[in-house]
């Protein structure tokens, strides 16, 4: 059972709520404010999966962000040189003039891998990222 609702104010640029509208159209939704909860319910848990993640790991990021962004090449190039230990490969494609795609490659431990992944995702300019893992076995 769910909690005494709270009511709160929230800035989202225009073309993501019509889209996120859009979506809750075609999916049946009541109310904006039940896909809403829904979403934070379905980003909770996926926070939850990425912090159980334990041990030995191959990590893949998907990252999509906007590369006019002030300074973000440089910060993520920084981030990159902190972590030379796990960093075995990155892509990147442009997939329009206001975006790039970047799949990062990680081998190490599951700890360094998420603050790899937490310090990509709060960047300014960037607008997706996807962590994926995947247990490394001696078989």
């Amino acid at each position: 059972m769910e909690s005494e609702l709270s009511r709160i104010g929230v800035s989202i640029p225009v073309d993501l709520l019509s889209r996120f509208d859009e979506i809750m159209h075609q999916t049946g939704y009541s109310s904006r404010s039940e896909g809403i909860r829904d979403s934070i319910k379905s980003y909770i848990k996926y926070y939850e999966w990425v912090c159980e993640v334990k041990g030995e790991r191959v990590g893949i990021i998907s990252v999509i962000y906007n590369p006019s962004q002030h300074g973000i090449s440089e910060k993520f190039s920084s981030i990159k040189y902190s972590y030379p230990e796990i960093l075995i490969s990155t892509s990147s494609i442009y997939i329009s003039e206001r975006e790039i795609l970047e799949v990062i490659i990680l081998q190490g431990n599951a700890e360094e891998i998420k603050l790899f992944n937490e310090n990509i995702m709060a960047q300014k300019g960037v607008k997706y990222v996807r962590l994926s893992t995947i247990e490394l076995t001696n078989d």
